[in-house]
């Protein structure tokens, strides 16, 4: 968000104080009206041009150590934790799938809860994922695996 707002800013600067003086502006009432627990998909504006990218960028920055993670938030949800209306996606085939890495609240939920994870959250959901890759390996999801298992190796380089 900052590198974005500083190249904005540079760009504007090469056209007018006036165009400065206004991204400046914005710049500081979007903090001031931004909530620091917020998440990066709470921070964006859903209409924001750069949300999807963001949030992807922000996915696959989360998962560098392991890649293939954000291959398989990718092929389950579109880098999406919630949807157009505001709510948790929810898996096409089942509705008990979660959230951006479509963790499964039958089979999960009460672990992710006794680790700490609310899995219902961007970030909860994020780092149940990190913890069940950890212990489980991808196996996880493997119903999906027909989707990512195609990027292992250039999730891997």
């Amino acid at each position: 968000m900052i590198e974005l707002t500083t190249t904005l800013l540079m760009l504007a600067s090469a056209f007018s104080p006036a165009t400065v003086k206004a991204v400046a502006d914005a710049k500081d009432n979007r903090a001031a009206s931004v909530k620091a627990d917020m998440t990066i998909e709470q921070a964006i504006s859903p209409n924001h041009p750069l949300t999807s990218v963001s949030v992807e960028a922000y996915v696959r920055d989360y998962f560098v150590s392991d890649p293939i993670l954000a291959e398989i938030a990718r092929c389950e949800s579109t880098f999406r934790q919630f949807d157009s209306r505001g709510q948790v996606v929810r898996g096409e085939v089942n509705k008990g799938d979660i959230g951006i890495m479509q963790i499964n609240k039958y089979y999960h939920e009460e672990d992710a809860v006794k680790l700490g994870f609310d899995i219902y959250t961007f970030d909860g959901n994020l780092g149940y994922a990190k913890w069940l890759y950890a212990k489980y390996g991808d196996a996880p999801w493997g119903s999906s695996s027909k989707c990512w298992n195609k990027y292992r190796e250039i999730a891997s380089r």
